[in-house]
């Protein structure tokens, strides 16, 4: 017996974090409002918590997206297989896009290839064939084997020039792998090569994904929905404390995806998705959940759409007072928030403003049953 087709929660827990998403990338200028920055190295903020949300979210999906078509495949899952390589093949290249434009800026020497679509597509693909090919049992053994060979070679595996276990920005083994397989093609080249999507670190970050997918099976089971929720609650607080007990040993870090970083923020997201179901699945929930549904049902056309026209916003030239080009984003945030705010406001109030001028466009596209998938 398998759960509901479609989770309302999930759904309002996807459109608030990519809400979040939206906010954090788009802030009007600088300093960037303080709750909206990410830890500076080891550490966590509330904004480190949001795109491993949104990796354990899409293997939530996952059991919801594949259930239907395992039972029509009986047993030829080709269709299947090249459904997710359709899938992941044109997240990369959105990523790519996203990453590249305008492309006759592009310094194509150091072009970075890697990114968060990218990340994503990755995720998605391996946490799709791990969920095709591999049974419950199997992938919870693979995952924390990953979760500790990761562990293992950051800390015993020396870089040239740094030796062992450095988890500094300089002398860590990912950044080291990023280098060596990408050359310049990353995202930040000082104080060391690194990418905060990089190669290696992905392997962690399937086990976010893998989670996810655990938790999607844990909410299509024959549970009623109040041992569902107490599952995610329960399971979420023992995943946070364990993140919390291996840090002091690999310490909580997004851009290294530590072990610890993915017990701490998928024991976070469930917790919060236990939370939401009780508010949403329970107790009905309100119009406080339409934006987040309305957002969550196009959630990676929002983030393309988002984060294109931000580059556009940038890229777009006009006369700034002092005669020189400035880009449009810049013109406008100077002549309207920062007139009649403080900076520290003024950034966060234009990244709401953002936020509010997509959710009013996912808004009209989910009025019209429209929803783009890839």
């Amino acid at each position: 017996m398998s759960g509901p087709v479609r989770l309302r929660a999930l759904d309002v827990f996807r459109g608030a974090t990519l809400a979040a998403m939206i906010v954090v990338n788009n802030p009007g200028g600088s300093p960037t409002f303080a709750p909206l920055e990410h830890a500076p190295w080891h550490g966590w903020t509330l904004t480190d918590l949001i795109f491993p949300f949104f990796l354990f979210i899409v293997g939530v999906a996952l059991p919801y997206a594949f259930a239907a078509r395992l039972e029509q495949a009986r047993g030829d899952r080709r269709a299947l297989y090249r459904q997710v390589l359709r899938r992941t093949a044109i997240l990369l290249a959105l990523g790519l896009f996203l990453n590249w434009f305008p492309f006759y800026t592009v310094h194509w020497e150091r072009a970075r290839i890697l990114g968060v679509l990218q990340r994503i597509a990755l995720v998605y693909a391996l946490a799709a064939l791990a969920y095709l090919r591999l049974g419950s049992r199997v992938r919870l053994w693979l995952s924390a084997g990953l979760l500790a060979a990761y562990w293992l070679a950051m800390t015993l595996v020396p870089v040239p020039g740094f030796g062992a276990g450095d988890l500094s920005a300089a002398g860590n083994l990912a950044g080291w792998v990023d280098h060596a397989v990408l050359g310049q093609h990353v995202w930040r080249y000082a104080p060391g090569p690194a990418d905060p999507e990089g190669l290696l670190s992905t392997l962690p970050a399937v086990v976010t994904a893998l989670a996810g997918v655990a938790t999607g099976e844990w909410l299509r089971s024959a549970k009623s929905l109040l041992e569902k929720i107490l599952g995610l609650l329960l399971t979420g607080n023992l995943l946070l404390a364990a993140g919390l007990a291996a840090n002091p040993l690999f310490p909580i870090n997004k851009n290294l995806w530590t072990s610890s970083y993915v017990l701490f923020t998928a024991g976070f997201a469930l917790v919060l998705l236990g939370m939401a179901l009780y508010a949403v699945d329970v107790r009905g929930g309100g119009r406080w959940t339409v934006p987040f549904e309305m957002l969550g049902a196009n959630s990676i056309a929002a983030f393309f759409g988002s984060t294109f026209v931000a580059k556009l916003l940038y890229v777009i030239r006009v006369p700034g007072t002092d005669g020189q080009s400035v880009g449009l984003g810049s013109w406008l945030y100077t002549r309207s928030f920062e007139l009649w705010l403080p900076p520290y406001w003024a950034s966060l109030a234009w990244a709401l403003l953002y936020l509010l001028l997509w959710l009013a466009l996912m808004g009209w596209l989910y009025r019209r049953r429209i929803f783009l998938k890839v």
